[in-house]
């Protein structure tokens, strides 16, 4: 009997041996699996922060993808540098570090005229309301005298956003000038350089395609790629740097955005100044519909969407003003005139005396004696507009006739294809470059 025990219990020693072994082993499997998980989990966050894509871009994947996928110029150092910096947080977040909930985005687009952009900050400071909102200021290249203005600036939250594709960015290839580009009137065929001339024989100038390319790759920026805005379906401003804006013009603004859709629901937009730069206003005790001008415009991510759908139409016009263009073709293809919503005195003024790339490197050029002398009475200093007032519709005011077809400027195929990548930055579908409309 003894020996039979004896042998069960040699038996059994093995058999929890083996058992105890297992368990040991599931576990050591488990611990090595959870560590390769780690491991995995560490590597994508270090190659994620690795490529610039901070937490705030890091849901942008679709993004970036599609970027990707288009056939942009090659960027150079400088040009990446700028795009990363496109990604940064706004700063004075720590001193205003909530914006109003019904605020209305102020986006700033600015070229090289920091006499220019002095006064319209300094006018912007003063502005009723400016510290409840962001301003975002788009700069068409990077100019150090211009970035100074803009980082000195403490009276509301600011972001800067640079032109990574800017002319000014590209010294040596396109869309910069490179050495086998064709010139003012080259025959290409005769002189084997590169470029379509426009409409009149004119080759391309960087000085002023870099107009129409800053102001649509910024509104596609802003609308659609921007973190802070393209979630954004109310109302932002635009302004440019040679706009002086009066300090009731955000109290204005709020006011007319929120007239819009009972006095003028086919309005497309609330303007701070009239359509004629030269106009201060009629003064009268009624609001005023008319067609869209380019001081002091806004908009919501609606009327963006029905531009945004123009894109062939804007990229395919041979006129380098991104106004004109507007004006020419693309508002007339929604069909029906285009309206926007205003008060009877202005609360923005063009104060421009010369064109947008003169002046440069001379002081004072562009501005009398250095400075901007332009009255603002005591009306201008708070919200003026009447929720009782009326609209007076300006009907049949001149434009641009139909047959139209610009002033030229826009004739390489390269501008074009640029203009409609911009299009494509942020979206997955494709738009068609070799389309053009009818």
């Amino acid at each position: 009997m003894l020996s039979v025990v004896c042998s069960m219990a040699n038996y059994k020693k093995p058999r929890l041996r083996d058992a105890a072994f297992k368990r040991f082993l599931s576990v050591v499997l488990v611990t090595l699996l959870g560590v390769s998980l780690l491991i995995v989990s560490l590597r994508t966050n270090t190659t994620l922060a690795s490529n610039g894509l901070d937490e705030d871009l890091s849901g942008s994947v679709d993004i970036q993808s599609s970027i990707e996928k288009l056939n942009l110029p090659k960027q150079n150092e400088f040009s990446i540098q700028l795009e990363k910096r496109n990604r940064l947080l706004p700063r004075n977040i720590d001193l205003y570090p909530k914006l109003a909930k019904d605020h209305i985005t102020i986006v700033l687009y600015v070229h090289n005229r920091p006499q220019y952009l002095q006064v319209v900050v300094k006018s912007l400071s003063k502005v009723l309301g400016i510290s409840e909102t962001l301003l975002i200021v788009s700069h068409d290249g990077y100019f150090e005298e211009m970035n100074k203005i803009v980082e000195g600036i403490k009276f509301c939250q600011v972001k800067q956003i640079f032109a990574p594709y800017s002319p000014h960015v590209f010294t040596g290839s396109f869309p910069g000038v490179s050495s086998n580009d064709c010139k003012e009137k080259d025959d290409a065929g005769r002189k084997h350089c590169i470029g379509n001339p426009d409409q009149y024989g004119n080759h391309r100038s960087t000085k002023i395609v870099s107009l129409k390319h800053h102001w649509w790759w910024m509104m596609n920026t802003v609308w659609d790629g921007l973190k802070e805005t393209r979630g954004h379906d109310g109302h932002i401003l635009f302004i440019e740097e040679d706009h002086f804006i009066y300090p009731n013009a955000y109290r204005n603004l709020q006011l007319l955005v929120s007239l819009k859709p009972n006095k003028c629901p086919d309005c497309y937009a609330a303007n701070l100044a009239p359509c004629d730069v030269n106009s201060r206003g009629e003064g009268w005790d009624s609001l005023v519909a008319e067609r869209m001008g380019n001081v002091g415009y806004a908009f919501n991510r609606t009327i963006w969407r029905k531009i945004h759908r123009k894109a062939k139409e804007f990229c395919f016009f041979d006129d380098y003003n991104w106004d004109i263009t507007m004006w020419a073709t693309v508002y007339p293809s929604f069909g029906s005139p285009v309206y926007t919503l205003r008060g009877p005195r202005t609360s923005a003024v063009h104060f421009g005396k010369c064109g947008l790339h003169q002046g440069q490197g001379q002081s004072n050029a562009c501005i009398d004696n250095g400075l901007v002398n332009i009255q603002v009475d005591d009306i201008d200093k708070v919200a003026n507009i009447r929720s009782e007032w009326d609209v007076h519709v300006y009907h049949n005011q001149p434009g641009y006739k139909a047959g139209f077809k610009g002033w030229g400027g826009w004739g390489d195929d390269r501008d074009s294809q640029l203009c409609v990548n911009f299009a494509q930055m942020y979206h997955s579908y494709n738009i068609s470059s070799s389309a053009v409309m009818s």
